[in-house]
């Protein structure tokens, strides 16, 4: 499997990202600057979490109009998987690739914590490493995390099995306690209709590793790879 990930001014989780994709690849990505008008051929596109462009106008919103971007989606419409953690899944949002929005957290706080989530959609290339409804800890680290969609949305992602990770307790409930940013429906990650892009706020690059305190995130990277490859 190729792969790539694009690099904005800001980002700050964009090696942590090469370092989790290298260790399931045994290949380093292709890392790409946001000014860059041209991918290589990958079948995987990442975007990473971080502060791109400062988070001015909104968080996102001036790097989904990067050079780069119109890249990103031609792929993403050629079938390319694609994954957004934290500050991609709000740029992937702002592209128009996934529904929604990501609003800032309920408490106005930014929120930097291991949480829990439930795996609600494991039939995807990048969840089918985990069991349906099988429960990992994975880190967040954002100011504007607090995912919403209108009700007709987000009646369409529920009964198209689109919503991939909601944020539960250590047992699986899901709760308003569980939830640490407000997101509609303790929404953690969605798909867009094909399956084959996924926008997350929790980084499951952070915890790949049992040198970083576990390795719930690493299943994500070898399901890609298995499912890809």
């Amino acid at each position: 499997m190729k792969a790539a990930v694009i690099v904005f001014p800001g980002s700050n989780c964009d090696r942590d990202l090469k370092v989790a994709l290298t260790q399931s690849m045994g290949e380093q990505p292709a890392m790409v600057w946001h000014r860059d008008t041209t991918l290589p051929e990958v079948d995987l596109i990442a975007v990473p979490g971080g502060f791109s462009y400062g988070d001015y106008l909104r968080s996102g919103a001036m790097a989904a109009h990067s050079p780069i971007m119109k890249e990103v989606v031609r792929f993403a419409q050629r079938g390319v998987a694609v994954l957004g953690i934290c500050n991609g899944f709000q740029v992937l949002t702002e592209a128009g690739l996934l529904p929604g929005m990501l609003m800032r957290n309920h408490n106005l706080r930014f929120v930097c914590k291991d949480v829990f989530l439930r795996v609600d959609q494991n039939d995807t290339v990048f969840s089918s490493g985990y069991t349906d409804g099988q429960i990992i800890r994975i880190p967040v680290a954002h100011h504007d995390g607090n995912y919403f969609i209108d009700s007709d949305g987000h009646a369409q992602l529920e009964e198209e099995r689109r919503i991939a990770f909601r944020y539960c307790d250590e047992t699986g409930a899901i709760s308003d306690n569980a939830n640490p940013n407000g997101s509609l429906s303790n929404i953690a990650g969605v798909l867009d209709p094909s399956r084959r892009i996924l926008g997350m706020m929790p980084h499951p690059e952070r915890l790949s590793d049992p040198m970083l305190g576990g390795n719930d995130g690493r299943a994500m990277f070898d399901s890609l790879i298995s499912s890809i490859s």
